[in-house]
């Protein structure tokens, strides 16, 4: 049978390519002009401004400044059964062309998805108000929002090492009590944010002949890139995890909250090359880690086992989910439930290696593996390997055991290079 769950979009494209299904934003909100008033609301679409679609009215009368009142596209999930598939198409067309038989580029799509519990018209946050319940809403809660302003954020403005636990919290009260709005949009998480301006830059990524600048914490953290040298903001997404892929950290956008279940960053799909290959390092089944405080802010700077041992700190090992099942505590009903589940596998284990607090996990489906399209450069139109349509991707959308009604959002990424650089020949052995 199907399983009637909705799963609610939120929409978005990365880099010169336009999202036509479902409807991609390209940071667009409520205008009424040709042009998007914010090319950095919540990420950086690299666009044409005059691309995107706006967020739908639920009613005849425009949503104004009313949440409630603005329409989510909302799609069927699978069913638990492996013949029970709900297909949704995503399309696209890509600015500088593609596939095998296109001589001026290389280039891969990869399609992602973020998920967590969708709640109701209450869970939406609505006010400033400083109650733990409202700055939990505020910073957390995925929302196109009802402004086209970007969030605002306060940085560390002492060295890593100057901050202390006081100067931290104050920090973070501030940002949670002030600069984040509940009526501004929202992706990832503050918190996500935070851990990117506090991890070093992985030094072993591609930089080419970028010098990046050491920044305020008085090293270079991860939100600045090759293509992101200055350190710029868009929205919440760290500007490391958004230009290299598969990202090498988990995509964690907080601690495990069984309110929201937040999921990581996961794969749909990666439509290339050497798919097979790329997609074992996937987060979706290859488990993370990260460098975790024994402190009231748990990360710090380090990106190696070694270097957060000597900061301090435990290199923890962290598992993706779907979701979580909280309500099944033992062993046996989660094995039960993974039989009667051919879809998903669940598995019974904890969510971290410094845990020894088991839970019933649904894994994220494995990605999948496609063709990238071929399109030519300039054309913006049909490609050739679906002909008489857009580029195009048909996607299974993941069945949720619980039955909780899922608020997503979902990216397509464009990643291209010209053939003066052979992605499987580059390396950071190159860098200037």
């Amino acid at each position: 049978m199907q399983a009637f769950i909705t799963f609610t979009l939120i929409l978005f494209v990365h880099g010169d390519i336009f999202m036509t299904n479902p409807r991609g934003s390209n940071n667009r909100l409520n205008e009424k002009s040709n042009n998007r008033a914010n090319a950095n609301r919540l990420f950086d679409s690299q666009n044409n401004n005059k691309g995107g679609y706006n967020v739908g009215d639920r009613f005849a009368e425009e949503a104004g400044n009313d949440p409630a009142k603005q329409y989510q596209i909302q799609y069927y999930e699978s069913g638990p059964q492996l013949e029970e598939s709900s297909k949704l198409i995503i399309e696209w067309a890509n600015q500088h062309g593609c596939g095998s038989k296109n001589r001026k580029s290389k280039c891969n799509i990869v399609i992602q998805y973020m998920c967590m519990n969708n709640g109701t018209d209450a869970n939406y946050p609505k006010t400033q108000s400083g109650t733990v319940e409202e700055q939990k809403k505020r910073t957390d809660y995925m929302r196109d929002g009802v402004s086209t302003n970007k969030q605002d954020y306060s940085r560390p403005l002492q060295r890593l090492k100057k901050e202390t636990e006081a100067l931290y919290k104050e920090r973070m009260t501030e940002n949670r009590n002030k600069h984040v709005r509940f009526d501004y949009g929202l992706h990832e998480s503050l918190i996500w944010y935070d851990m990117c301006r506090y991890r070093e830059a992985n030094p072993r990524l591609f930089r080419a002949d970028q010098q990046l600048n050491i920044d305020s914490v008085g090293y270079v953290p991860s939100h600045k890139t090759r293509q992101n040298a200055n350190g710029n903001r868009r929205g919440f997404e760290c500007p490391e995890e958004r230009d290299y892929y598969p990202y090498w950290q988990p995509t964690l956008q907080g601690n495990y909250d069984k309110d929201s279940q937040r999921t990581a960053w996961l794969d749909a799909a990666y439509l290339g090359l050497g798919c097979n290959g790329i997609l074992k390092n996937s987060f979706n089944t290859k488990d993370k880690y990260r460098c975790v405080l024994n402190k009231y802010r748990d990360y710090g700077r380090s990106i190696t086992k070694d270097a957060c041992e000597l900061e301090g700190g435990n290199w923890v090992k962290f598992t993706s989910y779907l979701e979580v099942l909280d309500d099944i505590t033992n062993k046996d009903d989660c094995e039960a439930k993974n039989k009667a589940t051919p879809r998903n596998t669940i598995i019974w284990a904890p969510l971290r290696s410094d845990s020894t607090d088991s839970k019933c996990i649904v894994k994220a489906p494995r990605a999948a593996c496609g063709t990238i399209p071929f399109t030519r450069v300039n054309h913006l139109g049909n490609s050739f390997l679906h002909a008489n349509n857009a580029s195009r991707f048909e996607w299974d959308i993941p069945h949720f055991p619980s039955g909780s009604a899922k608020r997503c959002v979902v990216r397509v990424r464009y990643n291209i290079t010209t053939m003066d650089y052979d992605p499987s020949q580059t390396s950071s052995d190159q860098n200037g």
